[in-house]
């Protein structure tokens, strides 16, 4: 692997900093100039609209940006990802991620493995597994069909699970939920489970060595608590062979490592595998997502894969000026090395995303969280920002006020759905107007503040317009989705 390039030596770089130095951002001026901004900087991912004209960048930091990331070869890394180079050189593996959702028939051998073939593989017994449990056919101990799914995991194994499956809420099949465990706080568990069925309820472990301590932990409460309860209610009775039964009915796993998985109790055929070339924040859409599988169904999750493709074909296949996350990603830099910037909001104007900043905070902070590079010598640049957020309009009367008003650069990122996940009765119509209303009023609010004449003219008075005056340059991206669905 060649030695990684020093981006702060580019002469990017250089250009960078003379124009970070000599900014002096005016959004209100660039739009009067420019009625055309936000035309101009608008792009398009599959049917996403990517608003990036309220961002503090002109012409000239875009290019720079642009030429930084030919200088420091971004397109050679992210060929080198995608045919399975081995990346990541500290564990001597490939970053494989992006199979799990290539379309069945895709060519893609690395080291003397069919990796579609696998994958394909795997989705199918995910899928009928999926299939038994929402028709009824996987029955529990006492016969009965699986009315609730418990997952028990952490990090990537629990955040990714959680985040679809609330934002797919719309999606999942009636008289069927999910619960999801990860704290080894105990109360975690008792309160994911002391309302349960244990004669309906499933509990998919997912470890992928079936070592990780709070993971392990967590699934030996929960079947303390689902074999104590079942001998309580007179399921089953209190003997050792009992018991062995009814964890092999109620319990699956999704892990590589059969052995312990079969000392646990849970029979190697009702265990799903996954790779060492998954990270475990990008694995939702392996075999880590079977319980969003089984909520939504295969047909919804291929769904849920070909989007997650759509993304990849873009960022692969899409020029430089046009590709999204590689803009997305350079705006960034721009605001950390450039701007000062330490934080970045994730504002979605859509309640069943309430999980995704914590989704993306695993994915980035756990991704750029690193102090050296890949061949061990110091970085020379900011590696990362802290993901956070809330839904709007929830954040609004939280710490908008920061963002607004304090002396703090935080860029943030807007989301929104210009359609309801579910069909509105009279008179809601209205509700969501005037929840995407404050949505385009956060963001222009934001970029273009309010002057203390535009206070005055509110009948302020003097002594408290500086209190109310908003000086905006706020830097905003704002994406809209049509709706929101698994794809």
């Amino acid at each position: 692997m060649p030695a990684p390039i020093d981006a702060t030596q580019t002469q990017a770089w250089a250009r960078l900093v003379e124009l970070s130095q000599d900014l002096n951002p005016d959004l209100r001026a660039w739009f009067a100039e420019n009625p055309d901004r936000a035309e101009n900087l608008t792009r398009t991912m599959g049917n996403l609209h990517v608003d990036l004209s309220k961002n503090l960048v002109t012409d000239e930091v875009l290019e720079a940006l642009l030429q930084l990331a030919e200088e420091t070869k971004v397109a050679d890394r992210r060929e080198a990802m995608f045919t399975g180079q081995h990346i990541n050189n500290t564990e001597d593996r490939a970053v494989l991620h992006t199979a799990l959702r290539n379309p069945e028939g895709t060519e893609l051998t690395v080291d003397g493995q069919d990796i579609t073939a696998d994958v394909r593989a795997t989705l199918e017994r995910v899928y009928a597994f999926a299939d038994k449990v929402r028709s009824g056919q996987w029955k529990g101990v006492t016969g009965k069909p699986i009315e609730t799914v418990v997952n028990v995991g952490i990090g990537g194994s629990d955040l990714g699970p959680v985040m679809a499956y609330e934002a797919l809420m719309p999606y999942v099949k009636d008289g069927l939920t999910c619960r999801f465990i990860s704290n080894i706080d105990p109360s975690d568990s008792y309160e994911k489970t002391k309302d349960l069925d244990p004669e309906t309820t499933l509990v998919i472990v997912a470890s992928k060595t079936f070592t990780t301590l709070e993971t392990l932990t967590n699934a030996r409460l929960v079947r303390t608590w689902l074999l104590d309860k079942l001998v309580e209610q007179g399921a089953i009775e209190n003997t050792d062979e009992a018991r062995k039964d009814a964890v092999s009915k109620h319990f699956v796993a999704v892990s590589t490592a059969l052995d312990k998985v079969a000392d646990f109790g849970i029979d190697p055929e009702n265990a799903f595998g996954f790779w060492d070339w998954v990270g475990g924040r990008y694995s939702v859409d392996s075999a880590v997502g079977t319980s969003l599988a089984v909520a939504i169904g295969p047909e919804a999750f291929e769904e849920f894969l070909s989007g997650f493709h759509a993304v990849d074909v873009h960022f692969r296949h899409e020029p430089p000026a046009q590709n999204v996350p590689l803009l997305m990603g350079l705006l960034n830099v721009w605001y950390v090395n450039f701007l000062g910037a330490e934080s970045h909001a994730v504002l979605p104007y859509a309640q069943y995303l309430h999980r995704f900043a914590a989704y993306l905070q695993q994915l980035t902070m756990e991704s750029n969280g690193k102090s050296v590079r890949w061949d061990g010598t110091p970085v020379t640049t900011e590696t990362g920002e802290i993901f956070w957020g809330e839904p709007g309009t929830n954040g609004q009367h939280a710490f908008y006020q920061l963002i607004h008003q304090g002396t703090r650069l935080i860029p943030a990122d807007f989301i929104a759905v210009a359609n309801p996940a579910r069909p509105l009765k009279d008179g809601d119509a209205d509700v969501h107007e005037l929840f995407l209303g404050n949505f385009f009023a956060q963001t222009a609010a934001l970029a273009f503040g309010k002057t203390g004449d535009e206070v005055r003219a509110d009948g302020v008075v003097e002594e408290l317009v500086t209190a109310k005056t908003f000086p905006g340059n706020r830097p905003t991206t704002s994406i809209m989705a049509p709706a929101l669905t698994p794809s």
